[in-house]
């Protein structure tokens, strides 16, 4: 993780990810209260601003064994209170609490659940063998702070090797959720995954990857898996969030598709180039010899792709399986790898009375979304919008 400068000036909620400036333990004393009895490195946080923020660092019970964030005076602070209830400890109890620091504009999310997993490792290590408690670990909890600051920050992991136990601590990158899942767009699994083993996945998800061929839309694999619509959209939102499928356009012979400046990457990546031959190869039989088609035929049906042009119409002039491409093939891998991308139509309804289909005319929902929605084949759409002079049709 790169150290982001201190003088720089951000704000809280700008997004922005920075350092662990700090890690720190705090006790509850029976006759000093609230202490800090540990932080690397030394006095980063000084006692005025500790004192300041001390009841949310030992707060009360009510929020123990709760991720609390405070942000003040500069610092952000997040922590994981715990109390300990035992009759060795001076009131029958131990209370601590082991917080990362963080400048106050840094975005911390990403923190909790390691300052979690360390609070619960420590907890463990306490009640096993009063290894927060006792003042002879005292070097022993500096230098372990010390390492699991530095190798964080540098690394976004830390193993912890205390006697017989070890714990490994990862700084895992949160995504943003993925677009909702619509109804006309086409799954596909990533490479790699084409095999996936589905024993340790949830049922929903054993009955829905099966049917996911890059062919079927969602509202298809819904029905096919008999399983609730909005179900199987959350399942396949969670595929994607993980990188298991990637979503498609639905592929049809109507579409209008147009290369992008990516096409110049199959000349220029060797190995990409051989994926690319490989991936639209035409398959006759498994006894043909596999015969790859030349990069040349490739590109050319990619470069013809532009406004006006369908892929049915290209296919009747350029003859792509003549050639042994197969052009479904070569759609897919050209969307997943965005050399190519989908012109949808757009239909507006410009006329004073619509009926209910045309109220999905808005120049808001694409060709394919109104045929989900109406069950009605894009040929039967078309010829709707061909002869009503009320609709007019944008290609974006």
């Amino acid at each position: 993780m790169a150290v982001v400068n201190q003088t720089n000036q951000f704000y809280e909620g700008c997004g922005r990810e920075g350092p662990i400036r700090c890690i720190l333990l705090s006790e509850f004393h029976a006759v000093a209260g609230s202490k800090i009895s540990c932080q690397v490195p030394d006095n980063y946080i000084s006692k005025e601003v500790f004192d300041s923020i001390r009841f949310f660092i030992i707060p009360k019970p009510q929020l123990q064994r709760c991720t609390l964030t405070v942000n003040a005076l500069g610092h952000k602070v997040i922590g994981y209170p715990v109390r300990i209830d035992h009759q060795r400890y001076p009131r029958n109890a131990f209370y601590f609490n082991l917080c990362f620091v963080c400048d106050s504009w840094a975005r911390s999310v990403q923190y909790e659940p390691v300052v979690k997993k360390l609070s619960e490792y420590l907890l463990m290590m306490e009640e096993e063998t009063a290894f927060l408690s006792n003042p002879e670990n005292n070097a022993r909890i500096q230098n372990l702070l010390m390492s699991i600051l530095r190798d964080l920050n540098e690394k976004q992991v830390a193993t912890i090797v205390e006697g017989e136990t070890t714990i490994y601590l990862k700084i895992s990158k949160l995504k943003p959720d993925p677009p909702p899942v619509q109804d006309h767009q086409v799954p596909f699994l990533c490479k790699g995954f084409e095999n996936i083993s589905l024993e340790s996945w949830d049922l929903t998800t054993q009955q829905v990857v099966p049917f996911i061929n890059g062919i079927s839309h969602v509202a298809r694999i819904a029905a096919e898996a008999d399983v609730e619509n909005q179900l199987v959209k959350s399942c396949i939102q969670n595929l994607v969030y993980y990188g298991v499928v990637q979503l498609l356009p639905l592929l049809k012979y109507s579409n209008v598709y147009m290369c992008t400046r990516n096409l110049q990457n199959l000349s220029k990546d060797h190995q990409f180039a051989e994926d690319c031959r490989r991936c639209v190869q035409l398959l006759h039989s498994e006894s043909e010899p596999k015969r790859l088609p030349s990069l040349h035929k490739i590109l050319q049906l990619y470069s013809q792709m532009t406004h006006g042009v369908t892929l049915r119409a290209l296919c009747q002039r350029l003859c792509p399986r003549d050639n042994g491409i197969d052009e479904r093939k070569l759609v897919t891998f050209g969307l997943q790898h965005s050399l190519i991308r989908c012109i949808n139509k757009y239909p507006i309804f410009t006329g004073s009375y619509p009926s209910p289909r045309h109220k999905l005319y808005t120049g808001l929902n694409s060709l394919d979304e109104i045929c989900c929605k109406t069950g009605l084949s894009p040929s039967r759409i078309e010829e709707d919008i061909d002869v009503d002079s009320n609709v007019t049709v944008i290609w974006k």
